[in-house]
């Protein structure tokens, strides 16, 4: 067997399957399952980890598959897939769906994914613990309108198949500060509200409208999503089915420490189901 081990190193999420467990546990609880894509920030589990659980938890719940699109990929990029059989998690082994993965390779151009990323791994261990029996997808997609189209085709290979899949797509929202080289309005609370209230805010509306030129001219413009790409295969993978958009929670990494202090550096998370 071909396993994928996790790259990415210690702190961006819980190795051992009891934390993650009782990270998880309270999300259980009040699952509603209903949605068929949905939005995840990839930060570490202690910045967005909640944001996260509440999109993964609002997937449908009868699936064969889960499809995770990740991103960090430029326009101009190729489609990245894993090329192993299956994933190790901290709660197990998940096989990856090689069947389904085939019949959309048939279609769409992809390479290997041989790359330490965090925008699918780090969401793994949920998806993993939501779906115990489900099957992984693991993609990458670039940051251009062909991502849309490509969650089109993905639509269209389950349903040629019969397979039962829910998408997960991953991307974090404005990355503001020095350490981004992205401030265009100073420091401090000011600079947080725009974020939030302007930035952040248009990115989001964009999805919640199905937008997928929106979607792109805004991630662009505003430099207000890290991985446009993923969140336009998820409304690719929905387009025609008239399920509405809904904004779960909005966070930012300013309010962790919820102390009011304004840090020069922070990154906004949003966590939308689509269905």
């Amino acid at each position: 067997m071909n396993l994928r081990e996790p790259c990415l190193p210690p702190g961006w999420y819980p190795r051992q399957r009891e934390k993650i467990v009782e990270f998880l546990e309270p999300f259980k609880k009040d699952r509603s399952g209903a949605a068929q894509a949905a939005i995840a920030p990839h930060a570490g589990w202690y910045y967005s980890g909640s944001l996260s659980a509440l999109a993964v938890s609002s997937l449908i719940r009868d699936v064969e598959t889960v499809v995770v699109i990740g991103g960090h990929l430029p326009r101009g990029m190729s489609i990245l897939a894993a090329p192993e059989d299956s994933v190790q998690t901290p709660i197990g082994v998940m096989t990856i769906d090689k069947e389904l993965q085939a019949e959309f390779e048939k279609q769409v151009s992809s390479k290997p994914d041989l790359y330490r990323d965090n925008t699918v791994e780090v969401l793994l261990p949920m998806v993993h613990y939501f779906f115990p029996q489900s099957m992984l997808l693991w993609l990458r997609f670039p940051a251009e309108l062909s991502s849309y189209e490509a969650g089109k085709i993905l639509t269209k290979t389950a349903m040629d198949m019969g397979r039962r899949i829910a998408v997960l797509a991953s991307t974090d929202l404005t990355h503001y500060g020095d350490n981004y080289g992205f401030s265009p309005r100073g420091e401090g609370k000011a600079a947080l509200e725009w974020v939030k209230n302007t930035n952040d805010a248009a990115f989001i509306n964009a999805v919640l409208a199905g937008d997928p030129s929106l979607v792109l001219k805004r991630a662009e413009e505003d430099y207000s999503a890290c991985s446009a790409g993923a969140v336009l295969g998820a409304l690719g993978f929905i387009e025609g089915q008239a399920r509405a958009a809904r904004l779960l929670e909005y966070r930012n990494s300013a309010d962790v420490s919820g102390d009011g202090v304004v840090p020069p550096s922070f990154v906004g998370y949003a966590a939308i189901s689509i269905g």
